[in-house]
């Protein structure tokens, strides 16, 4: 057996430094007399200057001919680096010809995204098979830094909309202040302690965030293999909102050029830019044709609106289908058979050398679970990272109503709180009046939307590792640990253990004591 390292992400600019370095030791042997040894050198640096084969795409193109190649993959990179062109002809006839699209995901590429609106991170962050990570509004103070709309600029309505988010802005500095005096106060006892004190001049920054806008500018960090940055490019320049199209742009300008093989088509496309579009018109028009009979009087904010029936039943015979050899159908009927008793004691074998960073088997991805959720921006910036489940958002809808955190209320500040949203509100009204895609660039992080989640069994113990864990930010802690109850109603045996990781130890010893 052998292990090759085949490459690994550098950093641009140390590429850049080390060719750089290499034009000066290549100028240095050519203005003086050489040895053969320094010969052979500097013909060597040459080569290596004049070559395009510093592309991701020549690895893409090796691992494509795996296939069918019967030479070491190893091999197989080396013929690529050294045929770049006859690479990317394979790999345009292999992932656009052949349409096996997944050879493009071998190429990766890192992005720095910085300047851009947490609206539009909203869109960037929606990309499953991609990894991002953001300026956290939980741990970093916030500047006065804003996107303003392109949409926006020559309107009349261009001074309301910088008047307040500036007014959110002073308001989000003033609350933090007295914030951090709430917290040192409340917790005085652990402030000499400087880890502790940072954390809780964090819950500070966490409570006080929810004044500010979805405009206001954050940066990310994202790595994209090539077949998502080619969908995500398509995507962006599709976009009707300035900004999401202008990033789609960028993104394109600094990576043409560099893999032209595996990322093709990043036109804009109809079914992008019309396909919502259109829903949103047909919507409109069977609400205002068809007599609307049922209206929802539930207004709480975590719902469990479907789930698998049988679910443990299902769950139970998928374990018992990867133990044996019985089909699917034996492993159900043995499932139906066994007695309560017999069915927890097979869900705890499947459990029993678990630690709280585990997840659970695979087997229990075949148990599904839809909640709608109502929720603020602050809190869908969290739930919207969990790229595993399926994540259907309305926009924002002031009518939803506002999150407010408790410790807003405790400094007496509600009142300050309530004023400025009022204000948001009625320049919402007004930029929607003119543009809807762009109002909820106003809105700030404390304004609510409708979410459609639907998760396996497994992703949701993931969820509750995570997000029902005492670290976790407050109001998703609570949306997870709602979510975990209802779970659990339906499915009592296969949620057993779902809980944070600060209680897991706790709930396991529970479960295996004798």
């Amino acid at each position: 057996m052998r292990v090759i390292l085949a490459g690994y992400n550098l950093d641009r600019e140390n590429i850049e430094e080390i060719k750089r370095l290499l034009k000066e030791i290549a100028s240095y042997l050519e203005n003086r007399e050489r040895t053969q040894k320094e010969e052979n050198l500097l013909e060597k640096i040459n080569e290596f200057l004049n070559r395009e084969n510093l592309t991701p795409e020549t690895i893409s193109a090796a691992y494509a001919r795996i296939s069918r190649d019967p030479r070491p993959v190893n091999e197989l990179r080396e013929i690529a680096r050294k045929e770049v062109e006859r690479a990317r002809k394979s790999n345009v006839n292999i992932i656009f010809g052949l349409g096996h699209s997944s050879i493009a995901e071998h190429a990766v590429f890192n992005l720095d995204i910085i300047g851009v609106s947490r609206y539009a991170v909203e869109e960037i962050e929606k990309y499953r098979l991609c990894s991002f990570t953001e300026k956290s509004q939980r741990y970093v103070l916030f500047e006065n830094d804003y996107t303003i709309p392109e949409e926006l600029k020559g309107s009349s309505l261009l001074k309301p909309f910088k008047e307040t988010i500036e007014l959110q802005n002073r308001a989000y500095n003033t609350f933090f202040k007295k914030l951090k005096e709430y917290f040192y106060e409340k917790y005085s006892d652990k402030i000499a302690n400087s880890k502790e004190k940072s954390k809780i001049e964090n819950l500070a920054k966490e409570d006080a965030r929810y004044c500010i806008s979805l405009a206001t500018q954050t940066q990310l960090g994202a790595t994209v293999n090539a077949r998502n940055l080619e969908l995500m490019i398509r995507r962006f320049l599709s976009s009707p909102i300035s900004e999401i199209k202008e990033l789609g742009e960028k993104i394109f300008q600094e990576i043409q050029g560099i893999a032209p093989s595996v990322i093709k088509y990043t036109q804009p496309t109809e079914y992008f830019k019309k396909t919502y579009p259109e829903l949103r018109e047909k919507a409109q028009e069977i609400i205002k044709n068809l007599e609307l009979k049922y209206k929802s009087k539930n207004s709480e904010d975590v719902k469990l609106i479907s789930w698998t029936e049988q679910g443990e039943d299902i769950i139970i015979a998928s374990l018992l289908h990867s133990s044996t050899q019985k089909s699917m159908n034996e492993c159900l009927f043995l499932a139906r058979t066994m007695s309560r008793e017999q069915k927890r004691e097979f869900i705890k074998t499947s459990f029993k050398y678990m630690k709280s960073y585990d997840a659970v088997l695979r087997e229990f991805e075949n148990v599904d679970l839809i909640f709608e959720l109502i929720m603020s921006a602050s809190c869908f910036a969290q739930l919207k990272r969990h790229r595993m489940a399926t994540i259907i958002k309305q926009d924002y809808n002031p009518e939803l109503g506002f999150v407010i955190p408790t410790s807003i209320k405790d400094c007496g500040l509600e009142k300050d709180f309530c004023e400025l949203i009022e204000k948001t509100n009625e320049v919402f009204y007004r930029i929607e009046k003119y543009n809807p895609l762009i109002a909820p660039y106003i809105l700030t992080n404390s304004h609510k939307r409708r979410i459609l989640l639907k998760v396996n069994a497994r992703e949701l113990y993931h969820i509750s590792r995570l997000r029902a864990d005492k670290e976790a930010q407050w109001e998703i802690r609570e949306k997870a640990q709602k979510m975990i109850e209802l779970a659990k109603e339906k499915m009592p045996l296969i949620f057993i253990l779902a809980t944070g990781k600060d209680k897991f130890e706790e709930k396991f010893k529970k479960l295996f004591e004798k």
